[in-house]
Formats: structure tokens, C-alpha cells, sequence
């Protein structure tokens, strides 16, 4: 390995590295937005249980929002350290939702999340009501920003060419990009699978221990409903207008996810297997017969082009971990449909309380929605490659020439050992919170 590939290759790391670690935050806030809302306004309305849990869950979304914003700080500045090519070649387009979300997003999100968090007894109910409001619509405007961002990278739209770089000379075609608003849809009903997970986990852990059982009860009504909603979203319709997208636009990441070297009609979807791309086949595999044509193109007759039909400079470059990425996503997305299906049928019957495996279950099964997020974003990062703007730029060309691995390496030691303790910090503040209790949060 040369010196460039071999300090590209700890860029995409050190770059991987943090924004999976940022994403883990963002990803609660978000899906916490909207219960906070419903919340205050039930509060408002004189439910005094929804204005308990309304406090609560404020000062948890106010933690996440807090670290949140730490870990997103070196992403901003890795786009001039780590990708100046890509900055140069593409900042006169990426660099206006950024600099948007920057503007408009982030600094309505964090005016607003300290009322939120302690405005209750110096803010008349209307105007808390209208905070509350404002900061989820901070949360996912600022969410819309920066997948707008991401999409014009998996299809770019809007732009011109002067002088080898990208200029933006359509405004609407790049905010209202189609693969962008999927993609927003999408990633907003993951977010709320989150927030459904944590807020259920709560509730079954509070009611295990025998613990402020009202508002556990809240919880587990609330978060089962979200949940089981908000996973059927994500599965459809939003993931299946993503996959058609990626068949349509992505055709070797198609092929990669699905671990499909030949080509023809009546695509097999694969359960299980193992890809070995050295020799071009798929071992050891358990498939449904013409599920893919369907999902990608409708039909279960539809022609599904392997990777043999492209180039191999076209292909993704990590097959393997594309391919476990999107079979990791997929999985837990069927698991956490079924999980959150049974709980509430539990629900309804007025059964959960008293079905302890369940609720083991639910309390242990906050993790999920994280591990398949990071899966998903995975294979949407794996599957664009090796292009940064798709069809335009290649990621061998975004990389900053002049940072050598070793500075990169160092660095990368710097953040782990930094966002080590940040974690620590974190899991110590949300424990403390937990301790306390939702009755607590009157303080």
C-alpha cells in the first residue's frame, strides 16, 4: 500500500469513526422531538402524568443535545483537514446546507432547548408549548439540512461545472432533490424507531424494578405504538422508495448489498450467505426467488444486473462489509417489527405489565434501533463508494494530499480516547436522571 491510499484510508476511517460516534445522539433527539410535543401540549391541557414525563424526557434530550454537539464539532473542520479536495470540488454546493443548517437549524435547536429544559416555571404554558415546538422543528430541520447534504453526494442535482468544481445553479432541484426527501423520510422514521425504543426501555426497566409505575405505564403505551409504527414505516414505504432509488441510480450497490455477481430476471433475494468475491459467487446461501426484481423494480420478471455487468472500478469497495451491512440493517428491522408487535398486542390485552420476559425484552432491546442506523448509514456510505459525488468525484480524489497517515492516526487516537470519556460522562448524567425519576424532574 503506498503512502496516499494507505493515509486515504485513515481518513475514511477517522471520518467514519466520529460521525458514527455523533450519529448516535442526534439520532434520540430527534426521535424524542416529537414525543416531547404531545407531551407538553397534553401538559398544557391539564395532564399532569404527560407534564411529568414532558420534564423528564427534556433534560434527557437535553443531554444527548449536549454531546451531541461536541462530537459534531470535528466533522465540520475535517472537511478542510481531511477532504480539501472534496471541500474545493464541491463546497460551492454541500457548503449551503451546511452552512444553513448552521444558521437556521442549529441555532433555533439550541436557543430553544434551554427554555425547553428550564423555561417551565419562568415561561408562560403557551409560549413553553411553543418552545417545545420550535426545538423539534430545529431537531428535524436540521436533519433535513444535512441529509439535502448527503443526497446531492449519492445523486447529485442542481449543480453546474465552472472551472472543475460544482457551483449551484438550481436552488429547488437541490433542496427538493427526490432522493433527498426519501432519504429524509426514511431517516426521520428510524430516529422516532430510537426514540420508541429508549422512552419502552425506560418504562419496562422502571416497572421491573416496581419503580414509579404511572409513568412507566405512560412509556410503554406511548413508545409501543411509536414503535411499531415508526418500524413499519422504516421497512415501508420509505425503505422500499430507498431501495428503488439505489436499483435505479446505484446499480452496483444494488448488486453488492444482495452479494449478486451474474445478472438475469427473477433476482433472488438473499436471507443468508456468505460473499465470496474473490470467486465471484455467493456460499452457502438461503434466497426467495424473484423478491429482488420485485422490491427493485416492481416485477417479479424484472432483470437484476450483477456486479459482472460493471466494471470493477465501479464497484463498491467493500463488498463484504457492504453486504453484512445491509443484511445487519434488515434483520434487526424485521426483529424490532415483531418485537414491538407483540408488546403492543400485549398491550391491548392489558397483559404487559405482568409479562416479565417481555418486558426483559424491551428494556434490553434499546440498542437495536442504534446498531441497525449505523448499519444503514453503512451501507449507503459503502454502497456510493468509490465516488464521494456519485458519477463525479472519486473518493481518491477528495482526500487532503498533504496530511500524512501518521497525523491522521494520531488524531483518530485523540478522538477515541476523547470520546471515551465523553461517553463515560454521558452514561453517568442519563443514569443520574434514571436514578431519580420522572417525579424528579419537577427540581
Amino acid at each position: 500500500m503506498d503512502s496516499f491510499s494507505d493515509a486515504l484510508f485513515w481518513h475514511r476511517l477517522q471520518f467514519a469513526f466520529t460521525i458514527v460516534y455523533h450519529y448516535l445522539f442526534p439520532q434520540l433527539t430527534m426521535g424524542l422531538a416529537p414525543f416531547l410535543v404531545y407531551w407538553r401540549v397534553r401538559a398544557w391541557r391539564g395532564d399532569l402524568q404527560a407534564g411529568d414525563a414532558a420534564r423528564f424526557w427534556a433534560r434527557i434530550f437535553g443531554l444527548n443535545f449536549a454531546i451531541g454537539v461536541v462530537t459534531g464539532i470535528p466533522m465540520e473542520f475535517q472537511f478542510g483537514t481531511n477532504w480539501a479536495g472534496f471541500s474545493t470540488y464541491a463546497g460551492g454546493v454541500v457548503g449551503q446546507t451546511l452552512a444553513m443548517e448552521g444558521m437556521f437549524a442549529f441555532f433555533l435547536e439550541s436557543a430553544m432547548v434551554g427554555a425547553v429544559v428550564y423555561g417551565e416555571e419562568w415561561l408562560p404554558k403557551r409560549l413553553h408549548v411553543l418552545a417545545t415546538c420550535a426545538l423539534a422543528l430545529g431537531s428535524w430541520l436540521s436533519g433535513y439540512f444535512i441529509l439535502t447534504t448527503n443526497a446531492f453526494m449519492q445523486h447529485p442535482q442542481g449543480h453546474v461545472q465552472v472551472d472543475g468544481t460544482l457551483q449551484l445553479n438550481d436552488l429547488s432541484a437541490f433542496l427538493l432533490n427526490p432522493w433527498g426527501l426519501v432519504e429524509f423520510c426514511h431517516t426521520m422514521s428510524a430516529a422516532m424507531v430510537t426514540g420508541a425504543f429508549v422512552v419502552s426501555a425506560v418504562g419496562a426497566f422502571y416497572l421491573l424494578r416496581g419503580k414509579h409505575a404511572a409513568q412507566a405505564t405512560l412509556y410503554l403505551r406511548h413508545g409501543t405504538a411509536v414503535g411499531l409504527g415508526a418500524a413499519l414505516l422504516v421497512a415501508f414505504p420509505t425503505g422500499d422508495q430507498q431501495a428503488k432509488l439505489v436499483a435505479r441510480y446505484q446499480e452496483p450497490a444494488l448488486a453488492a448489498m444482495e452479494g449478486r455477481f451474474a445478472s438475469g430476471p427473477m433476482a433472488d433475494i438473499t436471507l443468508i450467505g456468505q460473499p465470496n468475491v474473490a470467486q465471484r459467487r455467493l456460499e452457502n446461501p438461503i434466497r426467495l426467488p424473484g423478491v429482488l426484481s420485485f422490491l427493485a423494480y416492481g416485477t417479479f420478471h424484472a432483470d437484476v444486473r450483477g456486479l459482472s455487468a460493471f466494471p470493477e472500478d465501479q464497484w463498491p469497495t467493500n463488498i463484504e462489509l457492504l453486504y453484512y451491512g445491509f443484511h445487519l440493517m434488515a434483520g434487526l428491522g424485521t426483529l424490532m417489527i415483531g418485537l414491538m408487535g407483540l408488546a403492543l398486542l400485549q398491550r391491548l390485552r392489558g397483559l404487559l405489565p405482568s409479562t416479565r420476559p417481555l418486558l426483559w425484552a424491551l428494556m434490553l432491546a434499546f440498542p437495536f434501533p442504534y446498531i441497525a442506523t449505523t448499519a444503514g448509514w453503512m451501507t449507503a456510505e459503502l454502497g456510493r463508494q468509490p465516488w464521494l459525488v456519485y458519477g463525479l468525484f472519486r473518493t481518491s480524489q477528495g482526500a487532503s494530499a498533504v496530511v500524512a497517515s501518521g497525523d491522521v492516526l494520531f488524531t483518530l487516537i485523540g478522538f477515541a480516547g476523547l470520546y471515551f470519556v465523553l461517553g463515560l460522562l454521558f452514561v453517568f448524567l442519563v443514569g443520574r436522571e434514571l436514578h431519580h425519576g420522572p417525579e424528579a424532574a419537577h427540581g
